[in-house]
This record gives C-alpha cells, structure tokens and sequence, in this order.
C-alpha cells in the first residue's frame, strides 16, 4: 500500500506543463528520495533549484525587559510604569527590544465567582489592562506571567509577598489565555513550579496552554507569544518546536538577593545548546539577562551578551532600568550584537573548536553567503591566545575578514584562521566573512520505484495558486523522503531547504532525520506561489550516505519542498560509538543532559546525543561540553558509565584501541554493554576485559 501524492508547481506547470510525482512507500515500496544535483533520472525535470538564493527570514528571537531579576515579586503599576519609562529613554526599543514583561507577584491567586482572575486595584489601578494599555502608548509590547499547575512559584517559593495559593492556571487554561489577551497582553509566560510539584507531564501541559494561547488569538485578533518556562525538565527541546517560539532549557540564572554569577551563566550557556531543536522561529531559552545588574563588570556583560547572542537566545534585560548606566545601555544596544543574535536566518552557534581545555571556539552560521559569528572564550584563569579555524566554520580556506563586534572595528583578512588573546574568563565576539565550503544538494524527485507514475500533464488552470497536497486513501499524511544523503563524518551539518509558500502565514512540516526525534519545521511565507525561498536547520547526520531526511505534515495544506542542500560544519566532527555485538550505538536517552545519566545501547541514528568526539585529551565528548565518565571514579566491575560536565578528571579518559576495546584510564577496565545484552536500553558499564564481542566497538 502507499500514498500518491501530486505536487504542483504553479509557474513550472505554465513552462512545462507538468506535475511532480511524489509516492510515499512503505516497507514494500522503495520510499521517494532526494536525487544529488546532477544525478541521472528518467523522469521529467526542472532546472536544478538554487537553494540559497532566497534565505527567508524567520521571526527572530523576543527582545525586552522583564521584572523577575531586580524585583521579584515586589512589583505593581508604579513599579512597572517607571520601567516602562526608563526603558524608552534609554533609546532601547529603537535597538529593536519590543516587550516589557510582568513576571511573578502581579497576581495573589483570586478568582470571582465565574473563575476570572480578579486583581488588586490598590496596587493596579484600572486592572490589568491599564498597565498593557500603558505600555501599548509607548509603541511596546507587554507580557505577563502565570504558572502550569494550580499553585504558582509565589506559593512554593514565596519572594517580597506572602505565599500566594491558587496563582496558577491549571484548569483555567482557556480562560486566563482569553483573559491575558482581552486584557491586551502580548506575550505569556508559564512557569513550571505547580506543575513540577504536581508531576504533570510537561508536553501534554504546555500543548493544552498552546492550543489554549491559539485559541485565546484567534478569538481577539492579538497574537500572543508563548514562553515555556520548565527549566529545561522533560527535555523541551525535543518537543518545544512547533509549541511555543522559546522554551527554558536551564533554571533560573540567579536567585533574587543574589549577586550574578559567571558560573551560572557559563551553566545557563551550556545547557541551551541543542542546535537540532533551534530553526525557523522556535528558540532555546536560556534566560534572562543579567547585564547591568550589581556585581557584573561592564566585561561580564559583554561576555554574557557575546553567549546569548552566539546562540540566538531572547534578550530579556533583567536590570533596574531606573538606575542603569550609560555605559550599560550601550552594552545592550551595540546594534552589531544585536544583529548577531537577531539574524534572520535563526540558527545556534555550535562548538567547533577546545584546542586546550576551557579554550573554547563558537560558530554560527549567519543570513548571507560566507558569513559567521564567532565568539572566542576563555573559560581559564589567566589570558590565552585562542584559535578560530575557518575549516571548523564551514568555510573554505581563502582569505577571510574579520570584525570585532564590540569595538566595532575592521580587524583586516588573514588567510586560513585568526587568533587573538582573550582574557581570563572572558570572550572575544568576532562576525567573518568568508568563502562556503561547498555543499550537496538533493532535488525532490522520484526514482524509478516511480517510473510507472511518469509525469503527469496539468494544464494552466492550476498556475494561479497551489495544488491542495491531502491524505488519500488510508489516510496517511503527506510524506516527502530524502533518500542517501551523504556525509563525510557523524556531526552537525546545516541543512537549507528550498521551498514555496504562497499563503498569507507559514505552513508548517515535521522533519525527521533518520531514526532521531522528530522536529517541527516552519516555512513562512515567500510572497507568491511563484516564489521561492530557503529556510535553515540544523541536524546531526552519520558518516557514510545511509541519511535520510522525512519531511511530512499530517494536515491538508502543507509547504510545496523542492530540494535541500547539505554544508558541513567540521569543527562539529565526531563519530558513533558502535557495539561490534549489537549493531547499536552508545546513546543517551531522549537527549537528555543530566549529569549521571547512564550510557547504554540505542538503534543508531547519529543524534547529537550519539555524536562523540575523541579530543586529543582521550576524552569522548558528546552534546560539545559532557564527556563520558566512570561514575564516581569507580574501578570495580559493575561501574555505571555515565555523562559528566568535562572537568579533565582520569576518570573521563578513555584509551580507543587497536583491538576494538575502549578502556577507561583511571580504572583499567574495558566499556562494555552490560550482561552481553543487545537490547535498545541496555546500559553500558565497566567490566574486566575479556576479548568479548560486547567489549568491542567501532567509531565512526
């Protein structure tokens, strides 16, 4: 059984009077494929697509202030109002921050007889919407705040006011978002600390608030943002995208009363980084800004704008407004930061480079041809020099340009890398420009499994707007399958995809690459249904051409894809660790990045969570910043295998041998799959070696 699909293409069917053919197969069938530029076919045509001719730009990641980092839950109208004040003379929305978002304490938890939040007039005067309504006459956006379970983070965690029950929206869903967006509010945040008590299953949660924030849209014309705030619990970023547009992978970046920390910043910055999960509109959150606030040097600042915009995060200013400093508010407009953070084409910046532990090099792939941002940090003690490497950015090494973002300045072209002294736990933001390595590029055509189909002839009629692309038949969704997409080594790779989009709003399809977990894509509009566009993602692909991309979409209405195109990233360059017993690769579960998390054997499909790199320090190192540890420096049989924050202990060495072993240094005992087992789940562990084939492994 399978599905045909027609796909048309409205000013290639006037040229050429045709309809692509698309089958989606199962088992039986041979599934469709993405033919290399230049592969033969027996098939009709088009031109090859030029995919990045038209990068569209994607909304980009929220800008603003919010009240948690300098008043908790001290807040009301005045409080807010001069915010809102000093936010417009310091000339911050001119630099692009929109939002002024009403956090924790607006709300003690009273409902009236028919459920409808009720506030305090005292403190509010004219409700709710006489604040939004204020922030609205300033040319800003306003948002606010609840949580997903029943009793708010001022119940359990009760901060300038008295414990507060009832201040979240659990039951009330529809009703709050419908009220938020009656009120006038633009963008919602929704805390997790009911719902972290309470043991709710945060995707079902932050779905039923989604459909409820859509809902509450539609019913008032006022678009409404959604911001999931659970702390990176139950992985967000496996399932955020297509959600919400930002989702919070890490707890809060300082505790109130609390000075800010470059530790925790550094803790924030790393557990944001899932680059499959960030693209077209959806963002990792790490949190707020701590720039300006009491204990932070105008460095740290600067460093700490350098991370958030290397990874496309939203910049939400924590700082008191009232008091901020000149100096503070350049820092926050340099408008080539923000151009960094706000690129149109919305990818994370990714590791590329450690050449010495704590000297760590960060790539970001910008809108434009040849164009990156780079940030050099020294998470050391002392100054060091630090080494970007065009090869490790995708580039082809030729002369490059080179920018420093923060002064400004033109620092001149240099041959195949730059490098430069970064201070001691500090960081150096740089834009290149340079020469793209060259990529592949797969068309979406059908292959002889689909001879039979051949073309099909449409005549004129169906050029004035899309074809309606729906299920048939058994009701299967719609289905587009690249087929043997190559690479030269397991690691990050960026994918442009080539596509029409005549709507008035963005379609949206569900992309799958090999075995790992799905994300949702969206494709905005390109002006007409004879326009095309590029949109980018990045994905984790395995070494060999056994990769394949799915892209599908269960509804009728689905973006019309024409070809993708593939670019390595070197510098992300690692390999599977792959069980000579079980065929199975070493795997951590669901794309988790808990410290202690065990290793164990999974189906490989070469996710970031089964990407390692082995460093010249014999670490293996996976998600860029956890290496494969025995736990607890165990040297007895039986030593769970674990990930750990790299910190250049013996126990996260490992010697790779000749013979297929991989011996962990401190402890002299062979990785082994536990038991003999070959089992999806089966946990990986030390053991005395043996020569046994559960002892052996192949990276690749």
């Amino acid at each position: 059984m399978f599905t045909l699909i027609v796909r048309m293409r409205p000013r290639r069917l006037c040229r050429n009077a045709l309809v692509r053919v698309v089958v989606l197969a199962t088992a039986a069938v041979g599934a469709l494929v993405g033919v290399p530029h230049g592969a033969d076919t027996d098939l009709a045509r088009t031109e090859p697509t030029a995919v990045t001719s038209n990068q569209v730009s994607v909304p980009s990641a929220p800008m603003g202030w919010a009240s948690w980092n300098s008043f908790a839950a001290k807040i009301d109208y005045n409080v807010i109002k001069a915010q809102v004040d000093a936010f417009v003379a310091a000339g911050l929305p001119a630099a692009g921050y929109q939002y002024i978002n009403i956090d924790e304490g607006w709300w003690q938890g009273t409902r009236d007889s028919a459920g409808n939040i009720t506030v305090d007039t005292s403190e509010w005067p004219g409700g709710m919407s006489a604040i939004a309504d204020y922030i609205h006459s300033k040319g800003l956006k306003a948002g606010i705040y609840t949580d997903a379970g029943k009793n708010g983070c001022g119940y359990y965690f009760p901060t300038g006011r008295p414990a507060a029950p009832n201040t979240g929206s659990e039951g009330h869903y529809a009703q709050d978002m419908l009220k938020f967006s009656t009120w006038g509010f633009d963008f919602v945040k929704v805390d997790w600390c009911g719902g972290d008590v309470e043991g709710l299953d945060a995707r079902s949660s932050y779905q039923a608030i989604s459909d409820a924030v859509a809902q509450a849209a539609a019913a008032t014309g006022r678009p409404l943002t959604l911001s999931v705030c659970n702390w990176g619990k139950q992985n967000p970023w496996n399932w955020g995208a297509g959600m919400a547009p930002m989702w919070r992978t890490s707890n809060d970046i300082v505790f109130f009363g609390n000075a800010p920390s470059w530790s925790n910043m550094l803790s924030n910055f790393d557990q944001t980084l899932h680059p499959a999960a960030q693209h077209t509109g959806y963002y990792n959150d790490p949190d707020m800004l701590m720039v300006g606030m009491p204990g932070f040097t105008a460095a740290q600042n600067r460093a700490h704008l350098s991370l958030w915009a290397i990874s496309g995060a939203p910049l939400l200013a924590g700082n008191d407004l009232t008091t901020m400093t000149a100096e503070t508010a350049g820092i926050l407009k340099n408008p080539e930061l923000i151009a960094v953070d706000q690129d149109p084409r919305g990818l994370q910046g990714v590791k590329v480079a450690e050449d010495s532990t704590g000297l760590q090099v960060y790539g970001k792939v910008l809108s434009g041809s040849g164009k990156r941002a780079v940030v050099l940090l020294n998470r050391t003690s002392s100054a060091q020099n630090v080494t970007v490497r065009w090869s490790d950015l995708g580039l082809a090494s030729a002369s490059a340009t080179v920018r420093n973002v923060w002064s400004q300045t033109d620092l001149g072209g240099f041959g195949t890398g730059y490098t430069t002294s970064v201070p001691a736990k500090d960081s150096v933001l740089l834009t290149i420009g340079g020469t793209e390595a060259a990529g592949t590029t797969y068309e979406a055509e059908s292959t002889a499994n689909t001879k039979a189909g051949s073309a099909v002839n449409a005549s004129c009629a169906n050029c004035s707007g899309a074809a309606k692309v729906g299920s048939v038949g058994n009701g299967a969704a719609n289905t587009l399958r690249f087929n043997g997409v190559a690479a030269g080594s397991t690691g990050v790779k960026v994918v442009d995809i080539a596509y029409v989009n005549g709507d008035g709003k963005p379609r949206t399809a569900v992309l799958q690459v090999n075995g790992q977990t799905a994300t949702t894509v969206s494709f905005p509009p390109t002006g007409s249904w004879s326009a095309s566009g590029t949109v980018s993602v990045e994905v984790s692909l395995a070494k060999g051409s056994a990769n394949t991309l799915t892209f599908s979409n269960a509804s009728a209405w689905a973006p019309d894809l024409d070809a993708v195109k593939v670019s390595d990233l070197p510098g992300t360059n690692g390999a599977e660790i792959i069980g000579q017993q079980s065929g199975r690769c070493a795997d951590i579960f669901n794309g988790t990045i808990t410290n202690g998390t065990q290793a164990a054997l999974w189906d490989c499909n070469a996710g970031g969570n089964q990407s390692w790199t082995y460093t010249a320090r014999k670490e293996l190192v996976v998600y860029g910043n956890k290496c494969l540890d025995a736990y607890q420096a165990g040297r007895t049989n039986g030593t769970k295998v674990v990930i750990w924050d790299c910190n250049g202990g013996i126990n996260q060495t490992w010697n790779v041998n000749a013979d297929g072993t991989v011996t962990n240094v401190n402890a002299g005992l062979c990785l082994d799959a536990s038991g003999a087992a070959t089992a999806n789940g089966t946990a990986l562990d030390l053991w005395a070696c043996n020569g046994g084939s559960n002892q052996k492994w192949t990276l690749q």
